[in-house]
């Protein structure tokens, strides 16, 4: 069992649980924390994905009880029905896109620089639609995920896929996408939660059986460390996130992407961190 590998895993698999459902991009910080780490060929980025698996046991555990009142209603209850559509209907689009077009997104993308340059233009979308929020409160027509239709769903399933291109991030494409489109910040940050569950189990599942052929039983202590560490981080955010934007914008999560995105830039063009691709 080789002990550096292992804990590798366990500081990515911290860094994506920090990271999967705050919007400053866990794809983003997986790469550029595999650059520092060296652990950046194929078979990590299959890592990077599987693990976030754990995050999604995480956002399950917390929403238990909603999962499975809609579940248990999902025959009789009209409402309990709409719901479950409209997570189906808001995953659709990253399914047919994801399919179309990962391939050439994972193989010209998943950069450094890419990963800074969006970090910064995402910073700004946020400061943007924060100040369109608070300067117009009417604007958020949706104060709960139940009130969502279906055409909602399938708006914010298509800012959903912006989050393909590393660094945008998929919380923060979901959520910042949702209340430019009139939902409240605590309803887009419940949506963008509930959608996480099928999108990033279909997406670990898919590239793990994709890319079948890079792993072996030798790599489980390695995904294992990397699931259980992403868990229980993933956990300790969500419950610290849901209590935080009850009192606060995400404008702090804005400055904290420009900032780190121009730290990255400036140490990759004068070549005191070599970021690698």
């Amino acid at each position: 069992m080789d002990i550096v590998m292992l804990i590798k895993a366990a500081i990515m698999g911290l860094v994506e649980g920090l990271t999967e459902f705050l919007p400053i991009s866990s794809t983003g910080h997986l790469i550029l924390a595999g650059a520092l780490l060296g652990f950046d060929d194929e078979k990590a980025k299959v890592f990077d994905i599987a693990i976030q698996t754990g995050a999604i046991f995480a956002v399950i555990l917390v929403y238990w009880q909603k999962i499975h009142d809609t579940v248990v209603a999902l025959p009789t209850e009209k409402q309990a029905q709409r719901f479950a559509l409209n997570v189906t209907i808001a995953f659709f689009p990253a399914v047919v896109l994801g399919l179309l077009f990962g391939k050439a997104i994972k193989a010209n993308l998943f950069t450094p620089v890419v990963v800074a340059s969006t970090f910064i233009i995402g910073g700004f979308i946020i400061i943007w639609a924060e100040r369109r929020q608070a300067r117009n409160p009417a604007v958020a027509r949706i104060q709960d995920v139940d009130q969502m239709t279906a055409m909602d769903a399938l708006k914010v399933g298509l800012v959903q896929c912006f989050a393909m291109i590393p660094g945008t991030s998929r919380s923060g494409s979901t959520i910042i996408g949702g209340m430019l489109l009139g939902l409240s910040r605590k309803a887009a940050t419940d949506f963008s939660f509930y959608l996480a569950i099928p999108t990033l189990i279909g997406a670990g599942v898919y590239s793990l059986y994709k890319e079948r052929a890079l792993l072996s039983m030798a790599d489980l202590p390695m995904f294992g460390v990397g699931l259980v560490m992403s868990f229980i981080s993933a956990w300790l955010c969500i419950r610290w996130l849901l209590r935080f934007i009850s009192t606060h914008s995400f404008v702090g999560f804005a400055y904290y992407r420009i900032v780190f995105g121009l730290v990255v830039l400036a140490t990759a063009w004068t070549g005191t961190v070599t970021w690698s691709a």
